[in-house]
């Protein structure tokens, strides 16, 4: 059973995500979904527990859910979401063959 972090975790995780990283969002979703059915026009972050976050990506004017899973395995504090996140963008740099921008 994966954490489940609080509601008022997730909710600044997802305004935050969704505020300040549309593009990184929408890189992670390019990455991450099956490449059949188009190419992905938007992503939002909708969700994350403890096993990993969840996006609804559009393509062709058709949403769906993404759920892609932490790439240092489950997790249970929230200092480690942006670990996490961090580590999500940066393997999808690398899939996409982008070069990424330096974390502060």
């Amino acid at each position: 059973m994966p954490h489940i972090f609080d509601a008022d975790v997730v909710s600044a995780i997802l305004r935050h995500m969704n505020g300040d990283h549309t593009d990184d969002n929408l890189l992670i979703a390019r990455a991450f979904a099956p490449v059949e059915g188009g190419e992905i026009s938007d992503a939002v972050m909708t969700g994350l527990d403890g096993d990993g976050g969840v996006w609804q990506i559009t393509r062709a004017e058709v949403a769906s859910e993404l759920r892609v899973a932490w790439p240092g395995g489950s997790i249970t504090e929230r200092p480690a979401v942006r670990r996490e996140v961090v580590a999500l963008y940066d393997l999808a740099c690398e899939r996409l063959g982008v070069e990424p921008r330096p974390h502060a």
